[in-house]
């Protein structure tokens, strides 16, 4: 599941502009998914707090990381307003 995400991640890197998003989208999608298996190993006592901990951290970073460069390719992609249209 992370090998896919850095995989994705890759691939959205050394994609031309307007074709990153679909690279990005899955990888978000990869990182949320291993996110939530994450929690089921916690929650099912699979995974202690320190160790939970020690892994869910790097990984919500990579999410704000995606998530980031996601809106930004979108934000360029996205056609300009005019802000001092009236």
């Amino acid at each position: 599941m992370l090998v896919e995400t850095i995989e994705m991640g890759s691939a959205a890197a050394f994609s031309p502009p307007r074709e990153k998003l679909p690279y990005l989208r899955a990888a978000v999608r990869k990182l949320d998914t291993a996110k939530l298996l994450l929690m089921v190993l916690w929650e099912t006592k699979s995974l202690d707090n320190r160790k939970y901990v020690a892994l869910s951290e790097p990984i919500q970073e990579a999410g704000r990381m995606l998530g980031g460069w996601h809106n930004s390719v979108l934000q360029k992609q996205s056609p300009q307003i005019d802000s001092g249209a009236s």
